[in-house]
């Protein structure tokens, strides 16, 4: 697995291969283009990892060595930021974890940054009974 993970991250790191310009993901795409949008996405990865391959191969042994310490040096560094992330909550969840349970609605505007359809159903549900208004606003902060 790590050595799929390390041939991953330095085809990814060392591919020079340019992108087609004219295939777009942010066109609306029916079901019978899915399938051959999916092909073409596969066959490009394809092509992107098989040139990475070819590049590094041509590359001197010392040039070689540099280039994988320098992506066990990025994938550490991502692990550390990874497990990092996940070890505590920040401040700023804590303090609308807090606003949740006494003002669920402007928790929730809090978190989300404007007034959408989350804020009008939590307060809606505030309006109602307060429980179903403080248990929703606690998932959509820690969700």
């Amino acid at each position: 697995m790590r050595k799929i993970t390390l041939f991953l991250l330095l085809a990814v790191i060392f591919s020079t291969a340019s992108v087609n310009a004219s295939y777009s993901l942010s066109e609306p795409v029916s079901n019978s283009k899915k399938d051959s949008a999916v092909n073409k996405e596969v066959i490009m990865d394809n092509a992107v990892t098989t040139d990475a391959l070819h590049e590094f191969k041509s590359l001197t042994r010392v040039e070689r060595r540099m280039r994988i310490s320098e992506a066990k040096k990025t994938l550490k560094e991502y692990k550390a930021a990874k497990k990092a992330g996940t070890s505590e909550p920040s401040t700023n969840t804590i303090l609308l974890v807090i606003l949740a349970i006494l003002l669920p609605p402007l928790a929730v505007y809090l978190h989300e940054g404007v007034i959408n359809g989350k804020f009008w159903l939590d307060l809606l549900l505030t309006l109602l009974f307060y429980l179903p208004g403080m248990i929703y606003a606690l998932i959509v902060v820690l969700g």
